[in-house]
């Protein structure tokens, strides 16, 4: 792997790792939303699913690299919860979306760690 597919890995990893926490700390507090907010905040939060979704194919094409398969696929499975009505299994998959994203970022500082580049 490259210094700059690293970079680009680590990059991706940072983005998409605030986007999961972000999405699941809105799904905690919607239900405790006033009814009249609740709408907005569905709107807002599948939004930033779909900016998700995208930032992991662009992961994908510019740090090929690394696996992005899982991530897309727990990220794909939390879009389907949501769909679905079921919100509380919703977490759970971006939960474990997270764990993957975040092993992607350690290999990435772990390479340029050992190029002397951090």
């Amino acid at each position: 792997m490259e210094t700059k597919e690293a970079i680009m890995g680590f990059s991706q990893s940072e983005k998409i790792k605030t986007l999961i926490l972000w999405i699941n700390h809105n799904l905690e507090i919607s239900p405790a939303l006033p009814e009249a907010e609740k709408k907005g905040a569905d709107r807002l939060i599948r939004t930033n699913v779909h900016m998700l979704s995208n930032e992991i194919q662009l992961g994908e094409r510019v740090a090929a690299g690394f696996n992005w398969g899982d991530v897309k696929k727990h990220v794909e499975k939390a879009i389907v919860m949501m769909n679905s009505g079921i919100e509380q299994d919703t977490s759970h998959h971006l939960t474990q979306a997270l764990t993957h994203v975040t092993t992607i970022g350690q290999r990435s500082m772990t390479l340029l760690r050992e190029k002397g580049l951090i």
